[in-house]
This record gives C-alpha cells, sequence and structure tokens, in this order.
C-alpha cells in the first residue's frame, strides 16, 4: 500500500518526516514554526540516520516506507535468540517471534519509520546481548537506544540495577559475584552518560507543560487530541493511548498465554517442560519491573519524562510475546504427554491430542485474519493530486493558511509550509511551541469567520499569508463543530455564534474574487487579492 500511489505517507511522518527534506533541499520550509519544532525535538541518532541516507540522494520520505521491514526482520532475529537463552526450545522461540510480530503489525509504531519504530530491535538486541553477558555489545545497544529512543535507556537501566538481585532459599539477595557488579556499572554507566546528554539537550520551544496546567486545557480532556484525563479509571491506567500501561495492544492472546504461564509454574509434574525454563527467565520480570517503576514515576513527574505509557507499551509486549510463546509450547507438550500415557483408548486420545495441538497452532497462525485491521499501516492516501502539484509548482518560501484536514498533506507531498495544520502538528507539551500554535490557531478560526474584512487582513499581514485554502462547506457551523481540532480553541465558539446569527464572513465574499485554483471542494484564495478592489 506504501507504493500504491505517489501520494502515499505514513501518519506519523506526515509530522515527524516531512521536515527531514530539508537535507535534500535546504532551501525547503524556511523560517517554518512546524518544521523547525519537529526537528528541534527529533533524536540525533534518528536524525543522522536519515540524513546519511539524504546524503546519498535518497529521499526520507521514501527510505521511510523501507525502514519498518528491515527493523521488523531484526527485531524478530533477536527476539528468537532472546527467547532460546530463556527457554531452548525453537517451537518457543518461533511462536514468540510470531506473536511478537503479530503485535507490531496491529500497531503503526514499527511501520511509522519513526524514532520509536527503533526501539524494538535496539531493545531486543540489548536483551539478547545481555543474557549472553557480551558486556561491550550491551553497551552498544544503550548507546544507540539513546541516540534513537532515549525513554528505553531508563527501562535498561532499571533492569540493570534488578540484574544484581538474586531469588534464594525463599528470599532477596544481592550477587555475591563481582563480576556481576563490574559488568552492571559500566553498562549502566553507559546509560547514565547517555541520559545525561540528552538532559542537556534542552528545547528552545521549552518549557515542558505541567500536569496543573493540562489539565486546564481541552486538548487533554475526553475529547481533546491530545486526550490524557478521563474519568474511567481502568481506561486511565490500562488502556489510554497516553496515559495506559497496554493501549489497544490489537490482540489479547500473548496477554492470556502468559497468565497461564504462572500457574503452570506451580504444577511442574502436570507440565514437565516448565522445568526448560533456564534462570534467565528472571529477566523477563525484571523487565516488567522496570518498566512499571518508570511509567509510574512518569505518572508521578507528569510531563517531565514525557508520556507514561512510552515506558510500557512496548517493552511489555516484548514480554507477553516471549512469555506468550513458551505458555503455548509448554502446554502443547502437556497436553501430548498426557495423551501419550494414557492407557485406555490410547490411539483415540493421542490423535485428539495432535489435532487441538494442530488446531491451536493453526489458530494463533491465522488469528490477524479475523482481526478489523491487519497489518495496520495507516498509510494516508492523497485524494487530492492537483492540489498538491499546484502548491508544489509556487515558490519555495510560500506559506498556506486552512483549516481543513487536507492541510496536514501538503508539506509531505508538496513540500510547503502550512501555518497550522489539524493532524498531529498541534502537540501541546513544549508551551513555547505550543502557545504559538494555540494563538496562531485562534487567530486563523476567527479571520476566517469574521464578518469584518479588516481582521482579515490584518492576519494576512501579521503572519505574511500568501495563499488561503478553504473547503466549500466551511461556512456551516456543523464544519465547526465536528471537527475535534477547531473546537478545541476558544475562538470556535464565536465563529459558530456569527454562523448562527446569519453573519456572512468576509472571506466568503472574497472567494469567487480571489479564487487562483479549485479541485473537488476545495478552493485556493490568493491572499494578497483579498480586501483589494478588483
Amino acid at each position: 500500500m506504501g507504493f500504491s500511489s505517489y501520494y502515499v505517507v505514513q501518519d506519523d511522518a506526515r509530522q515527524h518526516v516531512f521536515w527531514m527534506r530539508r537535507f535534500l533541499d535546504p532551501d525547503l520550509f524556511p523560517n517554518d514554526l512546524l518544521a523547525d519544532y519537529f526537528q528541534s525535538v527529533a533524536p540525533l541518532g534518528y536524525t543522522n540516520f536519515y540524513r546519511f541516507f539524504a546524503t546519498i540522494g535518497i529521499d526520507p520520505m521514501l527510505l521511510n516506507k523501507f525502514i519498518p521491514t528491515i527493523l521488523g526482520v531484526i527485531t524478530t532475529g533477536f527476539c528468537f535468540g532472546t527467547c532460546l537463552q530463556i527457554f531452548p526450545i525453537p517451537l518457543a522461540g518461533f511462536l514468540a517471534t510470531l506473536l511478537l510480530n503479530q503485535y507490531l503489525w496491529l500497531r503503526d509504531d514499527l511501520v511509522s519509520g519513526t524514532a520509536v519504530a527503533f526501539f524494538y530491535p535496539l531493545f531486543t538486541g540489548f536483551l539478547f546481548y545481555l543474557l549472553r553477558r557480551s558486556l561491550l555489545l550491551v553497551c552498544v545497544a544503550i548507546a544507540l537506544l539513546g541516540l534513537f529512543y532515549p525513554q528505553g535507556v531508563f527501562i535498561c537501566a532499571g533492569i540493570l540495577v534488578l540484574q544484581l538481585i538474586r531469588w534464594q532459599r525463599g528470599g532477596i539477595a544481592f550477587t555475591q559475584n563481582r563480576r556481576d557488579y563490574l559488568f552492571c556499572a559500566i553498562a549502566f554507566g553507559v546509560a547514565f552518560l547517555v541520559l545525561f546528554i540528552y538532559a542537556l539537550k534542552s528545547s528552545e520551544y521549552g518549557p515542558v507543560i505541567t500536569a496543573a496546567e493540562a489539565r486546564t486545557l481541552p486538548e487533554f480532556s475526553s475529547t481533546g487530541l491530545s486526550q490524557f484525563f478521563v474519568d474511567t479509571p481502568q481506561h486511565f491506567w490500562f488502556t489510554g493511548q497516553r496515559s495506559g500501561m497496554m493501549p489497544k495492544y490489537g490482540t489479547i492472546l500473548p496477554i492470556v498465554a502468559t497468565l497461564l504461564l504462572l500457574p503452570m509454574l506451580l504444577f511442574p509434574r502436570v507440565f514437565p517442560l516448565v522445568k526448560q525454563l533456564t534462570s534467565q527467565s528472571w529477566l523477563l520480570v525484571q523487565i516488567t519491573l522496570a518498566s512499571l517503576g518508570m511509567f509510574f514515576a512518569a505518572h508521578a513527574l507528569l510531563f517531565r519524562l514525557h508520556l507514561p505509557t512510552r515506558y510500557t507499551e512496548h517493552s511489555l509486549r516484548i514480554v507477553t510475546a516471549i512469555a506468550g510463546g513458551i505458555a503455548i509450547v509448554i502446554l502443547l507438550d502437556a497436553l501430548l504427554n498426557w495423551a501419550a500415557h494414557t492407557k485406555q483408548n490410547a490411539k483415540q486420545y493421542q490423535w485428539l491430542a495432535v489435532g487441538l495441538s494442530t488446531l491451536l497452532l493453526t489458530a494463533i497462525v491465522i488469528s490477524p485474519a479475523f482481526l478489523e485491521k491487519f497489518p495496520k499501516t495507516d498509510y494516508v492516501i492523497g485524494k487530492s493530486p492537483a492540489l498538491y502539484e499546484f502548491f508544489a509548482q509556487q515558490p519555495k518560501d510560500i506559506l498556506i493558511a486552512s483549516l481543513t484536514n487536507e492541510t496536514a498533506n501538503i508539506p509531505s507531498f508538496s513540500q510547503r509550509s502550512i501555518l497550522v495544520g489539524g493532524v498531529g502538528f498541534p502537540v501541546p507539551y513544549h508551551k513555547g511551541y505550543y502557545a504559538q500554535i494555540r494563538q496562531r490557531t485562534n487567530d486563523l478560526i476567527a479571520a476566517q469567520y469574521s464578518p469584518d474584512l479588516h481582521q482579515v487582513q490584518s492576519f494576512i499581514q501579521k503572519y505574511n499569508i500568501d495563499y488561503w485554502l478553504i473547503e466549500s462547506s466551511a461556512w456551516h457551523p456543523v464544519y465547526i463543530a465536528r471537527s475535534r481540532w477547531i473546537r478545541q480553541y476558544d475562538a470556535a465558539k464565536q465563529a459558530i455564534s456569527f454562523l448562527h446569527q446569519g453573519k456572512i464572513p468576509a472571506l466568503a465574499n472574497e472567494v469567487k474574487r480571489c479564487s487562483v485554483f479549485q479541485t473537488g471542494n476545495y478552493v485556493v484564495l490568493q491572499a494578497s487579492c483579498i480586501g483589494t478592489k478588483g
């Protein structure tokens, strides 16, 4: 699907990759607030990865479509190797990687090709080399994780601390092996150094919004685009996209299988393959504890450690995929073992066990086919090629004002700057950035629906607008009311009031005279024409 049309882009790439075309053409997006902001918050490793390929002429937007497959293959290899060190049964490794890949392609993290996509190969690589006690490669994995997805380093640091704790004689004790302390101290030192360097990278758009301030903004409410604070506790703590522990995993099979593993451990006679679990299996517990520790720390320090869900949703997918794969194999072995030792009607039970095992494995493999979206790519297909081509033919320094959802596609498809965008661009975490976005959006809404032509002209002069993109349906109150983005802003209420009162927006009277391009429901106005005498 990513190559089905020239105008196809992954949803998150519209914000996190579009600006990288500056690597190919430095004249693109001049003095662009949106491009400057997303460039400033991009991790160094992630930025330079794309920059490297851009230097040899590879378009970042094209590279973005190839990256997910490559990262997925690397993740699969590390996951398989990690599982075998915990439970040396190849079928378990196969099922673990199968479940993990189902996870990955039921969400848009990996397929986005953005910084979060690199978490999976780097974190599973860290786990693989940690189990092999390869200090150099563990340090390399931590350093790379810090360069691509710094939140993952916090989890690694927590795991390293927990590596020093042992379960001995029914109690908790610290290891007596000095090599363990040296290994963890060096690796932890690398993690600390990476996080220290990351902390020194101050954002020119800071400071970060506080929890108290966020509670006052509609953007963070249950109806806002950055929904965080909701009234339902189970949604807030478990399934919330930004606040929850395990949001929208797409499939609960690995989680259910993981829960089955716990009682299996208590009955080794019934589930004899449990004995194949090595002491390395404690790593799954350590990952879980480290992730949960950071999850609650992020809630306590909201939003200084960014979003709490960042510390659990990715790492717990890996834990439940591995544990789930192991649990399924132990269950299948117990079923076949039971059938093999049944004296009465032995053949019938053996065939029954084989049939049930085959049915279960088949169900696991084909289960995603019954889900609504698999694979979930979140690719956005541009539906107005003529519009993108029109803007692409204009000078590189133009600025486009619009309240349409189509605006979010223009930077990716036309390589031209927009004043604001309603999908993905109004990120409210850095106050220095979002204060400008909020002001711009309120000014745009007020100007577009104001009956005063002078207010429209003042807005154009204030922001040096070159073109104004409008939908033909924009002059109806329902247009504003149905937009989660527009109705978040104070100016929306007055705009709806004007329309209900029958006041005609001044801009509406300029459409016919100042239109320079029209396609479908979209009309492009020349801003310099608005308010002038024809």
